[in-house]
């Protein structure tokens, strides 16, 4: 009798119909049935079966008798699918997979074992170490791919616990860490601290100090330094102050590489938070060495490349020069090295309290060789980092390298031997004389906001933003669905600047939101359509600017041919032809400035926004044209003040309504013509915190102020309101308002008449301005001055000829502003 192992492989295994046998991708049986398939079709499959036989025949005569086996059960059928195996593919070899050799095993709860040598298919057995009477079971197996004897898992269940694991990070105290027992340590402390998120700063201790034993005693294979980087990861991510057992867990890093033994000439191990390859260098080969991090989503191991150019979405990457051959070979009769690098995805170990305004703004990256101390190359080493928030005010940055021995050794940041070779919105490239830890630092002394205040700007954005456009909404529903208020021309640019202010408000309200599914196409877009928003919103206040020194200062008689659809036609075709200018130079001045895939733990969609990402463009586009209209704009309310003063301080009897009303007109035309977006140019200095509340504030709320003043406390609004909109005693007779309208009108007539004329600053060229209107609007217009409710044009009741020769002044008209009666006399026009 004789015991053979034989390999039994097929390379042909049809099964029919499609969709299932061995293929991985194999659906249910159910699922096939379902599909009610009339058509079967045939696949073909290989598999390798490896059979341990006792036959008293010989090698040819068994297999023989193995093939017949075969091939009698070669046929399944279940009625759905049948899987036949070809006889002419059935091939049987003969192999010798040797023995497994002896063999010490170590168990921390368990024992120590030694294994005998013994042959494949047999198993071994020893007595437990704590009872003798119990066993100890271990197989030696065959590998199914070498075809060599190995060993199987030790089996101690029966075997009694000598000690008992601690439960706990503070009991790990206790452990003495051995040759024997170092495996088992170091996976205990990876499952104590994956279960211990909040470990306070007396076990991150205990667990480094652990984790430095377990290095020094135990030998370190990919399998353990695996292990190391999974602890390394779970105290990263703890919310523990760091920084005291910062350095020495840096060490441990640095350790693995230098001491881990492997076969082959490279090995990577990678977590979510920390990614480390190392390399063995060859003398003779050496031409340069690069190494990146391509990606690194949250929850995912990091993707990692050698000797690859950098990609757009590269998170870091470090070149090494090929003059650092003479100093990875400067021992004498030295032909290899090791070089290790190492990525950190997450900065708290990087922690300097000196650092005041400036803050880390990368991740990092480091490149060490065993044994030798590398500085002053002649060719620096290139680092490119990812910034973690892109630069979006062009902030001065540093390139900088993590000191071990500064703050009194606790580690500090130093740009001794770096530089800054370029930077950009989302990337800087460093060069540097020696090897280390690199990473980037970016100065917020010009821009002093902190975490807080960031977070309640952003808040008071996002309501005042809500609340403009609900009020907003409400304003157009209110001019749209009642004509009498819609009659003049300034409550035609008052609708338009509200439907501008809208879809900005409603764009910024959703970007991040869309920002965040990632797509590049929609962010353009996106951000295309939000700078034309803007554009559109400065245009019609700076229309509503010069519509109002036309009423005010260039008195009268001004008629224009088709008004409001020239204002229109500005209004909004000047922003279509800026944002036109910019998408032809380059559609990629809009976007993000980061793509999906790189939005890591530290960017989050809260920080992805699209706008206008190139400087060049925003400020020529945005800031230019902005401070342009904001000139304009200001040279009117200026005009404006000076003009209601004047024309008050001739008539000091009709300015009875005091200071409260000039306030309202000072706040109402400041929200009007958006003045108070040049908050936005005092933000600097120590000013700058408070004058960006005050942007974020009132920019936000320009939408709810326009409601507020040119609805709510406009009195012709509110009577449209109570006619309409309210019922019971609420609502108001529209006869008997219209009624007592003009009765009143008849008594200020009678009143005006009474009354001395005031000319105007231009009425000695004309006194009126805006004339007959086209159409069926045949009632012509008295443009007045600006009141405590922003009544720009005042209708004159009474209709006039079309056709007229010379001019007249039967009538008077009176326009009141904060008080002032001011009275001009209507021209009409006789045949």
């Amino acid at each position: 009798m004789t015991v053979s192992h034989l390999i039994v492989s097929n390379d042909s295994v049809s099964r029919m119909p499609s969709g299932y046998g061995t293929d991985p991708a194999r659906r249910s049986l159910r699922d096939h049935r379902r599909r009610k398939q009339t058509l079967s079709t045939t696949a073909s499959y290989g598999c390798k079966i490896l059979l341990q036989v006792t036959s008293e025949a010989n090698e040819a005569e068994t297999k023989e008798l193995i093939k017949q086996v075969l091939i009698q059960n070669s046929n399944y059928t279940d009625g759905s699918i049948s899987v036949r195996a070809d006889p002419a593919s059935i091939h049987i070899q003969l192999i010798d997979p040797g023995a497994c050799p002896a063999e010490v095993t170590h168990s921390f709860s368990k024992g120590n074992y030694t294994w005998p040598e013994i042959k494949a298919g047999h198993t071994a057995s020893l007595g437990c170490t704590g009872n003798p009477n119990h066993f100890a079971m271990r197989k030696c197996d065959v590998n199914g791919e070498t075809d060599r004897a190995t060993w199987a898992n030790p089996m101690l269940e029966s075997c009694p616990t000598l000690s008992s694991l601690p439960d706990n990070i503070v009991d790990l105290a206790k452990v003495d860490v051995t040759t024997d027992n170092a495996l088992v340590v170091a996976e205990l402390i990876n499952n104590l601290t994956s279960d211990s998120p909040k470990m306070n700063l007396q076990e991150v201790e205990i667990v480094v100090s652990k984790v430095v034993e377990v290095m020094k005693v135990g030998e370190v294979t990919p399998s353990l330094g695996l292990t190391i980087v999974d602890i390394v990861t779970n105290i990263m991510e703890t919310e523990s102050n760091l920084q005291p057992v910062a350095n020495q867990i840096l060490e441990i890093t640095e350790s693995i590489g230098n001491t881990m033994s492997f076969d082959g000439e490279s090995v990577s191990i990678t977590s979510p938070m920390l990614a480390l390859t190392v390399l063995n260098i060859n003398s003779s080969q050496f031409d340069g060495l690069a190494f990146g991090v391509t990606s690194f989503i949250q929850g995912h191991d990091l993707q990692t490349f050698i000797n690859q150019d950098p990609f757009d979405d590269t998170v870091a990457y470090i070149s090494l020069p090929r003059s650092l051959e003479k100093h990875l070979f400067q021992q004498r009769n030295r032909t290899m090295a090791r070089v290790q690098f190492t990525f950190y995805g997450k900065t708290v170990l990087f922690q300097d309290s000196i650092l005041r305004d400036r803050i880390l703004n990368t991740y990092v990256v480091s490149a060490s060789v065993t044994n030798v101390t590398i500085r002053d190359l002649t060719d620096p080493v290139t680092i490119t980092l990812q910034h973690l928030k892109p630069n979006q005010y062009n902030e001065s940055v540093e390139c900088v390298f993590w000191d071990l021995n500064g703050n009194n050794g606790l580690g500090g940041w130093s740009s001794e031997g770096c530089r800054m070779n370029s930077t950009s919105l989302n990337h800087t490239t460093c060069l540097c004389d020696h090897l280390t830890h690199f990473g980037v630092l970016m100065d917020l002394s010009r821009t002093p906001i902190s975490a807080l205040d960031d977070r309640i700007m952003t808040m008071i954005t996002y309501v005042g933003c809500g609340l403009s456009s609900i009020f907003l909404t409400v304003t157009l529903l209110s001019y749209i669905a009642f004509d009498k208020l819609r009659r003049d021309y300034p409550s035609k640019i008052l609708m338009n600047l509200s439907a501008a202010l809208l879809l900005l408000n409603l764009l910024f309200l959703i970007n991040t939101w869309l920002a965040s599914f990632g797509n590049h196409g929609l962010c353009i877009c996106l951000a295309v359509t939000l700078h034309y928003s803007l554009l559109a919103s400065f245009t019609w206040m700076l229309l509503a600017a010069v519509h109002m020194y036309f009423a005010l200062v260039k008195v009268f008689n001004i008629y224009v041919h088709s008004y409001i659809l020239k204002l229109c036609s500005i209004g909004w075709g000047v922003p279509l032809v800026v944002v036109s200018i910019v998408l032809a130079i380059n559609k990629d001045f809009y976007g993000s400035g980061v793509s999906a895939e790189s939005i890591s733990p530290a960017k989050t969609p809260e920080d992805v926004f699209c706008w206008v990402q190139d400087n060049v463009a925003f400020y020529v586009s945005v800031v230019a044209y902005f401070l342009l209209i904001l000139v304009c704009n200001l040279a009117v309310f200026i005009v404006v003040l000076v003009q209601i003063h004047s024309l008050k301080a001739r008539n000091p009897a009709g300015s009875q309504s005091g200071h409260l009303s000039n306030l309202k007109s000072v706040v109402s035309l400041t929200f009007l013509l958006g003045l108070t977006w040049s908050f936005g140019c005092f933000a600097w200095g120590p000013a700058k915190v408070p004058f960006l509340y005050l942007f974020s504030i009132c920019n936000s709320l320009q939408g709810f102020f326009i409601f507020v003043f040119h609805c709510l406390l406009k009195e012709n609004v509110r009577k449209q309101w109570r006619i309409h909109l309210c019922c019971g005693r609420f609502r108001l007779n529209e006869y008997s308002d219209w009624s007592r309208s003009g009765t009143n009108g008849r008594s200020r007539a009678n009143q005006a008449a009474r009354s001395p004329s005031v000319k105007s600053v231009k009425s000695h060229k004309s006194n009126s301005t805006s004339s007959t209107s086209n159409g069926s609007d045949s009632g012509r217009k008295l443009i007045s001055t600006v009141g405590s409710h922003l009544d720009l044009v005042y209708e004159n009741p009474l209709a006039a000829s079309s056709t007229s020769s010379s001019p007249s002044f039967p009538s008077v008209f009176r326009v009141q502003t904060n008080g002032l009666e001011v009275h001009y006399q209507q021209p009409s026009w006789k045949k």
